[in-house]
């Protein structure tokens, strides 16, 4: 019972997070048709976007068991896949803390102590956003205020040091009463999450830019793409108020890529790439699950 009901639970958020991008996109649909743009449509580019984007999720799953094993929790990279997609989608229930929540829950659940799997899903967020930062500044450093680029870093960079700083680390463990288990996190599990956090916007950059492709807009650098696109992911994160940041990341999109692809185009691309992202969001934790259910029922069978 206790299998059933967690299995309807994950589906209920699921049919939550699909009616919720349903109304984002009816909300918009008028807009986009008012533009009256014709878009050349070559649904090889687009599948090739949907598979890139897949690649940054495995990215970004190695990125944060780089941090648990800082930590000495091991978490086969499969069980580590269901948990981490099955958790992002709490990113669409309004409060922002869902999906952190989720993490810390679903990494107890497979068998990570329970103040690895809270301090991880802090320290995974912070290495997100800084190294989303440090893309923005490379690729696209016109793009965003330097005043909000800096204090996002700061935050990021700041709890990275309290959690790899001994003394931090010791005070963590007074607050929680497990000062025997609490330890700072090394600074080469810092590096190597970090490098791969970073891969994984270069790779989603890459997945924005093949859409762009696919929907017939040309004249959209690489480097534009990646940068445009790690700027309005983190900002739509930081706006607590929008779900999965709806709305928020679509204008900092259309305002900045208007300038390449005309008003039409930004418009299409910020549409589109949140119609792909969002359905992949969806689809990916619920064929993990279904996957990893069967193969479970066939082992069953076997034994």
């Amino acid at each position: 019972m206790r299998r059933w009901a967690w299995w309807a639970l994950q589906l209920c958020v699921a049919a939550v997070v699909v009616r919720m991008v349903w109304k984002s996109i009816a909300s918009n649909w008028s807009e986009f048709r008012s533009l009256h743009m014709s878009l050349t449509l070559h649904p090889g580019w687009i599948v090739l976007s949907v598979l890139v984007i897949l690649l940054s999720y495995a990215s970004s799953v190695e990125s944060w068991r780089r941090i648990l094993a800082g930590w000495a929790q091991h978490l086969s990279y499969g069980r580590a896949v269901r948990v981490w997609l099955v958790a992002n989608l709490g990113r669409y229930i309004p409060g922002k803390v869902w999906s952190v929540a989720g993490l810390m829950a679903l990494a107890q659940r497979a068998g990570v102590e329970p103040w690895a799997a809270g301090a991880s899903a802090f320290a995974i967020q912070a290495v997100a956003i800084g190294t989303a930062v440090a893309l923005v500044a490379a690729a696209t450093p016109h793009a965003a205020s330097p005043l909000r680029l800096a204090a996002a870093a700061l935050v990021a960079t700041g709890t990275i040091a309290l959690l790899t700083w001994p003394r931090a680390a010791r005070t963590v463990a007074r607050l929680i009463g497990s000062a025997e288990k609490v330890r700072p996190l090394p600074v080469v599990s810092v590096v190597e999450s970090a490098a791969l956090g970073l891969l994984s916007w270069v790779i989603h950059g890459t997945a924005f830019w093949l859409l762009a492709r696919g929907l017939g807009l040309g004249g959209l650098p690489l480097p534009t793409a990646a940068g445009v696109f790690a700027l309005g992911y983190i900002l739509g994160l930081l706006a607590l108020f929008a779900p999965g940041g709806v709305g928020v990341r679509e204008v900092v999109l259309i305002s900045q890529l208007t300038p390449a692809l005309g008003a039409g185009g930004a418009v299409a691309l910020s549409i589109a790439s949140r119609l792909v992202l969002t359905l992949t969001e969806v689809a990916a934790p619920l064929g993990v699950l279904l996957i990893t259910r069967r193969a479970k029922e066939d082992s069953g069978v076997r034994t």
